[in-house]
């Protein structure tokens, strides 16, 4: 990969690398030294977005959420899809009464982690060794089990990941991504884009949601966002929130402008170039590259492949019982755990792998993934529950706040993660592990080297990032100068073309016969050529005398 290659490159490669069509559904997010989340932008320079060292950490996951994520073309996509949503949950972005969580994790359960209830293998408190939620009550691990044991038995993992979209689909928060932020009262607040429109969050209630067809504008300027709505008779509102940071601002701003683009606009020709600032003033342009939501469907439907074999993915997405969780007892995530590695591209669990040694306990033969905290994760209780004195359930209505679990994590991303590591940057090569063989319509392990051999080239490419700034502020003081240099040049031609020319244009001649030319002519001009020509004569006879 050339050093200058573009996200849109690396982002196709991954996708190639998972089999993927439906791909304008996701993208790639990263995280900055100022611990800022970004999305990596399609039609710039992959290097030049990375501000910093090796190791870096870049996430595949959904962007843009379906609106309908039952509708989607292929099964592949669909459970893509069900592993953010599920992730989602995990991290209590998708917020739900305690009936429709344990109806989401029994489907999980069906789906993923053990399939039908077995009376020989599934003991009673079976569904406490997963974890679905941020935390867990007693009372809901055993509507768990109950759904799962009574009225999912049989279902298929495709049929099971389908009823799961279709209800998620239903809840309020689906496809939130949320932005922490403070209202005019000094309020927090998680602001988000969704299919259907802008929301706004406050402790476990939605406050406000306003459909795309009625947002108007999208602005910033500084910790400062606003938000331009107008409704039904001519009302016109202006909600205005404050971000953490002025970076935090921005990327809000830009997340809200590309959402709008692709779930509002009808075709990716209306997409125009967008400004933060006012008349006078610079400000942050940006334009969305993608295509929207409709032509994304359009083509979905024109897909004519035999749909790619996806078993060995749900497969290798069974999490490994043989490393417990020292600290927090024997509770299972139900997300696969990601091992810290020096450099890794998190894209999408669920992918088998090939297997690498625990250091906590060596693993069985056939799992490829590792039961291990991610960093994304959110800390968890000591029991994993909620005290059984305790009259509230955690994920209800009445009393689950997002205030704890929404709040992105700044140091690592809250992605799906099927592990692509790559080792050490600097001084050693970068590597990716082999994918285990699987069916043939899947990335083989020849695939899998040449993302490695790519992703190798970008990352010794990556360079330093501190002689870059040094580099960036040196060119842009000579642009400047350059610049300056260039229009004191044209001025001064001007000059000499209006008063030393014989030159009769029109625009010369009215420019001659004003008052103040004649006076700047005959008081300054002209002395100062005198005084020009005398220093000249000077110089030139001490060079004849010498």
């Amino acid at each position: 990969m050339q050093r200058d290659a573009k996200g849109q490159y690396l982002f196709d490669l991954l996708c190639h690398h998972l089999n993927l069509l439906e791909k304008d559904y996701f993208g790639i997010r990263f995280v900055d030294p100022d611990k800022q989340r970004h999305w990596l932008e399609f039609t710039k320079s992959v290097v030049k977005q990375l501000r910093s060292q090796p190791p870096f950490t870049m996430c595949f996951r959904v962007k843009f959420y379906p609106a309908d994520p039952a509708a989607l073309k292929e099964e592949i996509t669909r459970y893509l899809v069900f592993l953010q949503i599920k992730r989602d949950l995990y991290h209590g972005r998708l917020l739900c009464k305690t009936s429709d969580a344990a109806l989401l994790a029994a489907y999980i359960l069906q789906e993923a982690e053990i399939g039908d209830y077995d009376p020989g293998k599934h003991p009673e408190g079976y569904s406490s060794k997963f974890q679905f939620f941020p935390k867990h009550s007693e009372k809901l691990e055993r509507k768990i089990a109950e759904i799962h044991r009574t009225e999912l038995s049989g279902q298929t993992p495709a049929t099971s990941e389908l009823n799961f979209l279709r209800k998620a689909q239903t809840l309020e928060t689906y496809g939130v991504d949320p932005h922490p932020c403070k209202d005019v009262s000094g309020n927090a607040a998680f602001l988000a884009f969704t299919p259907f429109g802008f929301v706004v969050l406050q402790g476990n209630k939605r406050v406000h949601f306003i459909k795309w067809n009625e947002v108007t504008k999208l602005k910033f300027e500084g910790k400062t966002f606003y938000l331009y709505v107008s409704q039904k008779e001519e009302k016109k509102i202006i909600l205005t929130y404050f971000a953490p940071t002025p970076e935090a601002c921005k990327h809000l701003w830009k997340c809200g402008i590309e959402n709008q683009a692709f779930y509002k606009l009808e075709k990716s020709s209306q997409v125009r170039t967008v400004s933060s600032s006012n008349l006078f003033f610079k400000g942050s342009r940006f334009r969305y590259s993608g295509r929207v939501a409709k032509e994304v469907m359009e083509s979905s439907a024109q897909i004519k492949r035999e749909p790619p074999e996806i078993h060995s993915l749900r497969a290798g997405m069974v999490p490994s019982r043989s490393c417990p969780s020292i600290t927090h007892g024997p509770r299972l995530s139900s997300v696969p755990r990601t091992r810290r590695r020096a450099v890794h591209i998190s894209i999408m669990e669920g992918v088998p792998l090939r297997k690498a040694p625990d250091r906590c306990a060596p693993q069985p033969p056939g799992s490829h993934l590792w039961a291990r905290q991610s960093a994304g994760a959110p800390p968890r209780e000591h029991s994993g529950r909620a005290d059984s004195n305790e009259r509230v359930a955690v994920i209800a209505d009445e009393a689950y706040s997002p205030a704890d679990s929404m709040l992105p994590t700044p140091v690592a991303e809250h992605s799906l993660e099927l592990m692509l590591l790559s080792r050490q940057i600097n001084g050693a090569t970068c590597s990716i592990e082999e994918e285990k063989e699987s069916e043939a319509s899947t990335p083989t392990a020849a695939d899998v080297e040449a993302l490695g051999g790519e992703l190798r080239a970008l990352c010794q490419g990556h360079g330093r990032p501190e002689e870059e700034q040094v580099n960036k502020f040196v060119l842009s003081v000579l642009r400047l100068l350059l610049v300056t240099m260039g229009l004191l040049f044209v001025l001064l031609l001007l000059l000499i073309i209006l008063t030393e020319s014989d030159l009769d244009i029109a625009f010369f001649r009215d420019i001659r016969q004003t008052p103040e030319f004649e006076q700047f002519h005959y008081q300054y001009f002209c002395p100062l050529r005198r005084w020009f020509a005398c220093k000249i004569r000077s110089v030139v006879s001490l060079l004849i005398d010498t």
